[in-house]
């Protein structure tokens, strides 16, 4: 199943498709499909959402070998892989890791389809999302 056929299963069960990820844990293979909706993600929806995606990848495993698929939000700090996770996150805090690996914390101020905007408290900083190494959301306590 490819991600737009996922994408409108979800919103069968009135959520978004945030991002999917395979992971490695204990020796074991994990495939997360971490989901949105703009009241918040609850437990029914990961379950009914779970329900709905097991036994489609019983037939069609998403991943080869042995897998456990996880249901999940993505959290309050969490994981800024695409430009339309910035875009969603605008006036958010976020840190970014940068491939040259300097370092920028600030707010996301707005995304122009590549092209992100963050002020980091001076100064408005203009950044092509290729540059980006790795970037997340947190919450400033």
């Amino acid at each position: 199943m490819n991600l737009q056929e996922l994408e409108k299963l979800l919103e069968g069960c009135g959520v978004a498709l945030y991002d999917t990820e395979v992971a490695s844990e204990n020796g074991r293979q994990i495939y997360r499909v971490y989901i949105t909706k703009s009241s918040g993600v609850n437990l029914e929806d990961c379950e009914a959402v779970s329900k709905l995606l097991s036994p489609i990848y019983d037939v069609m495993p998403p991943v080869s070998g042995d897998w456990v698929l996880e249901v999940s939000s993505p959290g309050l700090e969490r994981k800024l892989s695409k430009p339309e996770h910035f875009a969603k996150s605008i006036s958010e805090m976020v840190k970014i890791i940068l491939v040259d690996k300097s370092e920028i914390i600030g707010t996301i101020k707005s995304v122009n389809g590549d092209d992100i905007t963050i002020n980091d408290g001076e100064q408005n900083i203009n950044l092509n999302f290729n540059n980006i190494k790795k970037a997340k959301t947190f919450i400033q306590w």
